[in-house]
């Protein structure tokens, strides 16, 4: 008689040999992979490990005293997290905030921040060949952060924003107005 760590074992194999076997793109060399998101007219995209978590736009308690593009502190599963308005650090405008929008936590140095966005286009994946010059996206204060560019199978131009040179710029990490 076979135990029934026997029998799962069975089905398990059998079910196995009828598997269709799809081709992996991550496990590509050449694919640089992240998330997508835009701030502005800008098509951004970070690398995976910059980014913690996407969350829906949590509540928003204001910190007096601060730059206007600290919008204040949220408080996820018992943590704090100061929200920063990308768009207004970035260019000097707001965001206009929606109900359901999507937001970044990313990491930085002394704990997690919550990074407003305009729209979060999710998954990205880009192979070398569509790589660019990111001298297109390098402008203006979004210079210092751009690393890189990729062109989309669509022709859209995707800069590689990089959330930890972000995160460790003197102006952001002092939000003190």
């Amino acid at each position: 008689m076979r135990s029934p760590f026997d029998i799962l074992a069975e089905y398990e194999r059998r079910s196995l040999a009828h598997t269709v076997r799809m081709p992996v793109r991550e496990l590509e060399t050449g694919l640089w992979r992240g998330i997508g998101y835009r701030v502005g007219e800008h098509r951004l995209v970070s690398h995976f490990a910059e980014v913690v978590e996407i969350v829906a736009l949590p509540t928003i308690t204001p910190v007096p005293g601060t730059q206007p593009w600290l919008l204040g502190i949220s408080n996820l599963r018992g943590n704090l997290f100061p929200v920063v308005d990308m768009k207004l650090f970035l260019e000097g405008v707001a965001t206009p905030v929606r109900e359901g929008q999507r937001v970044l936590i990313v990491h930085q140095d002394g704990g997690d921040a919550v990074l407003i966005i305009d729209e979060l286009y999710g998954q990205r994946g880009f192979l070398v060949e569509q790589k660019i010059d990111p001298a297109a996206v390098r402008t203006g204060r979004y210079a210092p952060f751009i690393e890189g560019a990729f062109r989309g199978e669509d022709e859209s131009v995707w800069g590689v924003f990089s959330l930890d040179r972000l995160g460790n710029t003197p102006q952001f990490r002092h939000a003190a107005a």
